[in-house]
């Protein structure tokens, strides 16, 4: 099993025919902040960075950031691509050498949630972090009311872990936060059965 902890993610993840996961780049600032301004109201549901994220400079901010994290080997964020078109983002939102593990977040445009897509992306997403980069334990949070990316979890084989009291602050309340988790151990073996 590769174990090489000091190893970046890949730029470029193909999940199958069509379907990607890129490294975001600077020169996406303007498509990614087009993407998101026409999903504003439906992101806005569960994710709390809506508010801060109001032109392509503090998209190009937000990019800059990622990439300097990406450098540091704390995380990575892709666009997902469909066809070729931008359709959302997934990344490692922390990635914890010492422990080896790491958090994934996701989001997907209105338009192209219920195909499977995150689904997918997140299993070719955990192989990398598994097999190719040696990490041993894969993190997913959402709101317990989030029914959607927690059955994506549960689809996943992740095990719920607890729920986190006051977890994440959405613009004027708190929420609660179901944390599932899975070990490459468990993953593996579930490709066995």
């Amino acid at each position: 099993m590769p174990s090489n902890n000091s190893q970046l993610p890949e730029s470029v993840l193909f999940v199958e025919e069509g379907l990607e996961l890129s490294q975001t780049t600077l020169e996406e600032a303007e498509e990614l902040f087009s993407v998101v301004e026409a999903n504003r109201d439906y992101l806005r549901e569960w994710l709390p960075w809506l508010d801060g994220t109001n032109s392509v400079e503090d998209e190009v901010s937000f990019i800059r950031g990622v990439l300097e994290e990406y450098h540091r080997g704390d995380g990575v964020h892709y666009a997902i691509r469909m066809n070729g078109e931008l359709v959302g983002s997934m990344g490692l939102n922390w990635i914890d050498r010492g422990n080896r593990g790491c958090g994934v977040g996701y989001w997907l445009s209105e338009e192209h949630t219920g195909q499977g897509i995150a689904t997918r992306s997140c299993v070719r997403l955990m192989e990398h972090c598994f097999d190719d980069l040696g990490l041993h334990r894969f993190v997913l949070e959402a709101a317990t009311d989030n029914f959607a990316s927690r059955a994506i979890a549960e689809r996943l084989g992740m095990r719920l872990e607890g729920i986190t009291k006051d977890r994440e602050w959405l613009y004027d309340h708190y929420v609660d936060s179901a944390l599932y988790a899975i070990t490459a151990p468990e993953w593996q073996s579930q490709d066995q059965d």
